[in-house]
């Protein structure tokens, strides 16, 4: 592989005209493809397989046009101090906030409060409850201004008005979180390279390779279905992954240069080596977020796979435009060492001791080195400390309770919960199917009385049929809020009676509605977290083995990354659930860890923790294979990636940490949560647990069966195959000739 991309490299190099053409080509005709494409709304939400999506299923079915999982909205009303609902004005006001809302063209049904019996009993306190075609995801930011307007105009009229429910779920806007995250990796990038040239170098690919991945998944959009979270995955990932593989090329370059080699030859052995590490790397990245697929959510799948396909042309930038734009650059670029004039450059040094002086890498691995076992302790204690609060994790999906008081939701949900009890947020939505009972009637009735006996349960409505008779809706109102334990208890417990009530009367059970789909997303994501686990860290696993031609190294990075993640996830659980530093990081009010938490930081942050160690430890190879002891080639690691794999954590970090200040506490814990664990895993894990590992096993680190070593193919990472070529140049410069024409 190494001598490809060697002769790969050169080509861009020389051709580079032609290559900035391809490139210029693809990223307009992406553009052009998303500026004609039709606007396409969020993505559709469905979990196949789960008790509340089958029942759902069955409500369009039966119910035609009820729109069972379409988005809800609860405008709260609340009379002035010393009035109620039921005053003459009052009443008039809400009679016509819901001639208003009845006027949208999603809308399907609006419930007077004063004729559904939605009213507190005290008095102060009603609701409308209003019923849209499509999901919250999919609604109409038309209807969105049309709700609040309509609220906005009961305000006026002197009443508090609040409102909840799913039909405000919106996107949010993370364009400033990129900014500062481009803004960081900018002054990191110039600080690596003491070049302004250099840095812009992996700033301009990264943006060229997201803008045609995002371009590409908008102009796709409406005929797969892909919503905006799609896209801000892909351009989050892709930027990060676009920033370190270009920073790896660029920094090879320079220290190619500065072994004195030709530019043209320089950019080839770059590509060569870096370049397979980055193939490798980003290979690790792509198995991680296609693997999503496993949990059998169409959503995450749409979105690992999107994600993955801007991580390929990050790849495929970063083997080609690289090599073209240092081509372009000519000398301005410096070999490592020198700082171009812009920065102070062009000035002997004015102490050459200072100058001879080992870098920070080097004098850190050498440190290692000779205590490995002190640091090791050190690392994985300290690891295990930030891990322990990870065994009180408890999962599930935010809801408005969790969202910041300021916000109309969170308001709205203690209004109702002041009026008419905490689990009126979360009503649960019994769905009998009795098609196939000889007396539906009757299985309707006993259904019902069968959940009145339950614990936490406040209210249960009469059965609603069909006009069939066949099937009918009971709502259920627990006595406990909809992300608390208790609630997702009742729910299984009367999952348990409709077993039994099916065995008596052959009439189905179903329990559905938003909180028992929260309850059942959370449920299969837990299900199908170890099999994805064992799937992509056992694939890495044996793509590592093939990079790395040993056993020990890939199973000390996976190791090593399971550590990072279990400190990261009690890093999380500690913040947002326990409310450790809570104040620090603007975190209103606590509770359970979001479902899709750990699944998404193993997806993550696995593919950016195996780019540390592919750039890494492919530098430690490369020098134990060309003939250095095994604790030496350690440090001669530390030596040529430290300061990169540092750079490209620090911009990892900066990235993820932009998206803590956002006010919606799921963006704001993924946030966290990446950021802590790329620091874990850079800092600790690769840089400190790492060398001492190796530094402990020392040949045995490289030890391979020759078994599984002739059976492997030989991909030479490490670039034995260009020195071989190199050597035969030395011998035969005609031979160069040949190799160069190739």
């Amino acid at each position: 592989m190494a001598t490809f991309l060697y002769k790969l490299g050169r080509l861009a190099f020389r051709r580079r005209h032609f290559v900035a053409l391809i490139w210029v080509a693809l990223l307009t005709l992406a553009g052009v493809g998303a500026a004609s494409a039709p606007a396409a709304g969020n993505s559709s939400f469905s979990i196949p397989g789960t008790e509340a999506q089958k029942a759902f299923d069955l409500l369009e079915q039966r119910f035609p046009g009820m729109s069972a999982d379409g988005a809800t909205a609860r405008v709260v009303f609340k009379a002035p101090d010393g009035e109620k609902m039921t005053d003459a004005d009052n009443k008039a006001t809400v009679k016509k906030t819901v001639k208003e809302l009845r006027s949208g063209s999603e809308v399907v049904s609006v419930a007077d409060p004063y004729t559904g019996h939605a009213v507190s009993k005290n008095g102060t306190i009603a609701y409308a409850s209003v019923k849209y075609k499509v999901s919250g995801m999919e609604l109409e930011d038309s209807s969105r201004d049309a709700l609040k307007e309509a609220a906005q105009d009961a305000r006026d009229a002197g009443l508090t008005v609040e409102v909840g429910g799913d039909a405000l779920q919106a996107t949010p806007e993370t364009g400033n979180s990129e900014v500062i995250g481009i803004a960081v990796a900018a002054v990191v990038l110039v600080i690596t390279f003491g070049s302004l040239l250099a840095a812009g170098f992996p700033l301009l690919t990264a943006i060229i390779g997201v803008g045609i991945g995002v371009s590409t998944i908008t102009a796709l959009a409406k005929a797969l279905d892909l919503g905006t979270t799609t896209s801000t995955l892909a351009s989050m990932i892709g930027l990060a992954v676009g920033i370190d593989y270009a920073l790896f090329i660029v920094s090879r370059y320079r220290a190619e240069l500065a072994e004195g080699r030709e530019r043209e030859e320089a950019a080839g052995r770059a590509v060569g080596t870096a370049g397979s590490a980055v193939v490798f790397a980003g290979l690790t990245v792509v198995i991680a977020l296609v693997g999503l697929s496993v949990v059998d959510i169409p959503m995450l799948t749409k979105m690992g796979v999107a994600a993955a396909g801007t991580v390929a042309i990050a790849v495929l930038i970063a083997l080609t435009l690289i090599p073209a734009l240092l081509g372009y650059a000519g000398r301005r670029i410096k070999p490592a060492g020198e700082k171009s004039k812009l920065l102070g450059g062009g000035r002997k040094p004015k102490n050459p001791k200072k100058a001879g002086r080992p870098n920070m890498g080097t004098r850190w691995a050498s440190f290692v080195v000779r205590r490995p076992v002190a640091v090791l302790l050190l690392g994985v204690i300290g690891l295990g400390a930030a891990a322990v609060p990870a065994a009180s994790l408890e999962l599930g999906l935010p809801d408005d309770g969790s969202q910041p008081v300021s916000t109309t939701q969170r308001r709205a949900y203690d209004l109702l919960s002041e009026g008419f009890g905490p689990g009126f947020n979360g009503p649960l939505m019994v769905v009998v199917d009795a098609k196939d009972s000889a007396h539906p009637k009757a299985a309707f009735t006993k259904v019902g009385d069968e959940i009145k006996g339950l614990k936490d349960v406040v209210t249960v409505t009469p059965a609603m049929p069909n006009k069939a008779g066949d099937t009918a809706t009971i709502t259920v109102i627990p006595n406990s809020k909809p992300s608390s334990t208790t609630t997702e208890d009742l729910v299984h417990a009367i999952r348990d009676k409709g077993a039994g009530i099916t065995s008596a009367t052959d009439a189905k059970v179903l329990v559905t509605g938003s909180t028992a789909m929260n309850i059942d997303f959370s449920q299969k994501l837990n299900d199908a977290l170890l099999p994805y686990l064992a799937l992509v860290v056992g694939l890495a696993f044996l793509l590592l083995i093939v990079v790395f031609r040993s056993i020990l190294v890939p199973l000390k990075a996976a190791l090593g990354f399971l550590l990072s993640v279990l400190a990261a996830l009690g890093a999380v659980v500690a913040v947002f659930q326990w409310g450790w530093l809570s104040s620090l990081f603007n975190v209103e009010q606590t509770g359970p860890i979001m479902s899709m938490m750990p699944i998404f930081m193993v997806g993550v942050v696995f593919g950016l923790a195996m780019d540390y160690e592919v750039f890494l430890v492919t530098r430690m190879r490369e020098a134990y294979v060309h003939g250095e002891k095994p604790t030496q080639a350690v440090v001669t690691g530390f030596k040529y990636s430290a300061r990169v794999v540092t750079a490209a954590a620090i911009i990892m970090i900066a990235v993820f940490s932009g998206f803590i200040g956002s006010s919606e506490s799921m963006i704001k814990m993924i946030g966290f949560g990446l950021a802590i664990a790329v620091f874990f895993d850079a800092f600790i894990v690769r840089m400190t647990i790492v060398p001492a590992v190796l530094a402990l096993l020392g040949k045995k680190a490289w030890w391979l069966p020759r078994w599984l070593d002739r059976a492997l193919p030989n991909v030479d990472v490490e670039g034995e195959g260009l020195r071989t070529a190199e050597e035969r140049r030395d011998a035969d410069p005609d031979g160069e000739r040949e190799l160069v024409r190739v």
